[in-house]
């Protein structure tokens, strides 16, 4: 007995750390492909998409760098770049990363409607880049990408150049958004934004910080996974069991609206060009002496 009891012990000690084992490494294996598993609902519904959701895992947030505000970027605790009208009757929010599958599929289902109900005043956008891939598969692709699209928001081309980067998203194991050589060949097809300037601020990551920061908004948010839509605070996933259509936004927006004055309908930004020796920067007019 005394004798078979500490084999006994032995092996089931060997039996319960191997499983242990088996279990951390299954846990790994999870977190290590929860992007590429996540569940992506997509309904097809009047060619619009209803259901979101890619999960955020375990990723831990960086603010190694300083950081450098955006031209018309919003700081604090949250920082956002808007898109359209201050004084548009309605706010729709979304956290995103540009590697995110779900998000393409946000972006190409709901983006005539956004940019519709943007430029008529209706709407405007309030875009937070998150770089949850990163962290959950590895790369800098999210983070690269969302730093150029912040460049492009510096010249007023911040939406054209969001729009390139989701239509050209690699697939989320290819990460092809970390080469910022890429970056700027995809900028070629934003008429206008590819110049000195804007070839510096991609290449040295001018806005590392602020993409740092907003990622650790992200993370302390308490938001589980991206897009996240919100309309005037509202979790679009929420509404209609998550079932909610280009056409079910539009309505939403126009029924919050009733009663408001939509803003001026925002005009197209052309971009900035410095001005000529001895003009005005804001007129292009000759400088007063």
């Amino acid at each position: 007995m005394s004798q078979k009891n500490p084999e006994g012990q032995s092996s089931a000690r060997e039996r319960l750390q191997a499983q242990r084992a088996k279990e951390k490494a299954r846990a790994r294996r999870g977190r290590q492909l929860k992007v590429a598993v996540a569940v992506i609902a997509v309904l097809a519904v009047g060619g619009g998409i209803a259901v979101w959701a890619v999960s955020a895992g375990n990723e831990t947030s960086r603010t190694d760098n300083e950081m450098v505000l955006p031209k018309a970027a919003s700081d604090g605790d949250k920082p956002a770049v808007p898109v359209g009208r201050a004084d548009a009757p309605s706010t729709l929010t979304v956290w995103e990363d540009f590697r995110c599958p779900a998000c393409r599929q946000f972006e190409t289902g709901f983006r005539p409607v956004i940019h519709e109900l943007v430029d008529s005043g209706q709407l405007k956008t309030e875009y937070h880049l998150a770089t949850i891939i990163d962290g959950n598969v590895g790369g800098k692709g999210s983070h690269n990408a969302a730093n150029a699209a912040l460049c492009a928001q510096d010249v007023g081309r911040f939406r054209e150049y969001h729009d390139v980067l989701y239509s050209s998203q690699p697939p989320e194991t290819q990460d092809k958004f970390a080469d910022k050589q890429y970056l700027l060949q995809l900028a070629g097809k934003v008429k206008g934004l590819v110049t000195p300037a804007f070839t510096k601020c991609v290449n040295d990551g001018r806005y590392d910080g602020f993409v740092e920061q907003s990622n650790t908004a992200f993370t302390k948010s308490g938001l589980h996974g991206t897009p996240t839509v919100l309309l005037n605070g509202t979790d679009l996933s929420k509404v209609k069991g998550g079932q909610v259509t280009p056409a079910v936004l539009k309505k939403m927006v126009r029924d919050a609206n009733k009663g408001k004055q939509p803003a001026k309908p925002a005009s197209p930004q052309a971009p900035e060009s410095p001005a000529k020796p001895g003009h005005s920067a804001m007129t292009g007019k000759p400088s007063a002496p």
